[in-house]
C-alpha cells in the first residue's frame, strides 16, 4: 500500500474538520488556504454558498507590501488584518475558524491572531 502524501493527509483532516464547522449567515466560516508562496483567507456563508469577504497575498496591494510573496508570517498577518477589516465593513464580527487541515502554527496562527486583533471574534 502506498503512503499518503502530505496534501492527501491535509485534505482528509480538513474533511473531518468540515463535518463540525459550518458557516452560517450570522456566523460565517473564516477559511484559510496556504501554498508555499501565498496565503488566502475567505469569509464564507456555507448555507448560501457565498464568499462574503476575501483577501489573498496574490493581490497587488500585498505583493508590493511584502517582498517575500506572502509566504511568510508577516504576509499572513497582513492578510488576516485585511480579511477582518473587509468582513467588518460588511457587518461581520463573529466567525468560526477553519484552519483548512493545517496545523494551528506559523502562518495559520499569525493570520488568526491578526484577524482577532483587527476585531473578528472566534
Amino acid at each position: 500500500m502506498a503512503r499518503a502524501g502530505r496534501n492527501e493527509i491535509r485534505t482528509r483532516i480538513h474533511k473531518r474538520i468540515r463535518r463540525r464547522v459550518e458557516g452560517t449567515q450570522e456566523r460565517p466560516r473564516l477559511a484559510v488556504f496556504r501554498s508555499i508562496n501565498h496565503i488566502y483567507a475567505q469569509v464564507i456563508d456555507d448555507q448560501q454558498g457565498h464568499t462574503l469577504a476575501a483577501a489573498a497575498s496574490t493581490e497587488k496591494v500585498f505583493q508590493e507590501a511584502v517582498p517575500a510573496k506572502g509566504g511568510n508570517v508577516e504576509g499572513a498577518k497582513l492578510i488576516g488584518k485585511a480579511v477582518a477589516e473587509r468582513a467588518k465593513d460588511k457587518g461581520i464580527t463573529r466567525v468560526v475558524f477553519d484552519r483548512g487541515g493545517y496545523l494551528y502554527h506559523g502562518r495559520v496562527k499569525a493570520l488568526a491572531d491578526a484577524a482577532r486583533q483587527a476585531g473578528l471574534e472566534f
